[in-house]
């Protein structure tokens, strides 16, 4: 089933270096596709609408300044069961229990900064798309 959904680059990556090796093993999936890419400073109204779920755990304001402490990059990536398989490719959040081979297995360092975001269901991704893209929707 033909798919779209956000990934963010986080600052980590971008900081690292990392981008075009991220966006490398993206291309590289044989179904996928990049349709939209932008290098973009979030302001916290964003961050805000983005994360807010988790709104008054202990992590939320370290992860919303965090993501304010750099640019990332925004994509939207489109293919066959591409939500499933970005967040398979991202690996687990911590970078210990990330499998070699996965972005956070093979770059992570610590769980707080973890370099890539991917929505993590369809309807994640139809409001975290229209939130980053709201032309492409």
């Amino acid at each position: 089933m033909s798919q779209r959904t956000l990934v963010l680059l986080k600052p980590d990556a971008v900081r690292r270096g990392l981008v075009g090796e991220i966006v490398g093993r993206i291309e590289r999936k044989a179904d996928w596709r990049i349709s939209a890419l932008e290098l973009r400073h979030l302001d916290r109204a964003i961050l805000e609408q983005h994360y807010a779920e988790h709104v008054g755990r202990p992590f939320y304001e370290p992860l919303v300044e965090f993501m304010l402490s750099g640019p990332v990059v925004a994509l939207v990536v489109d293919g066959e069961r591409v939500i499933e398989g970005v967040r398979r490719l991202a690996g687990p959040t911590d970078p210990i229990a990330a499998a070699p081979g996965s972005i956070r297995g093979d770059f992570g360092v610590i769980v707080r900064e973890n370099l890539i975001h991917a929505s993590d269901s369809a309807e994640s991704a139809e409001r975290e798309l229209k939130l980053f893209f709201p032309g492409l929707v």
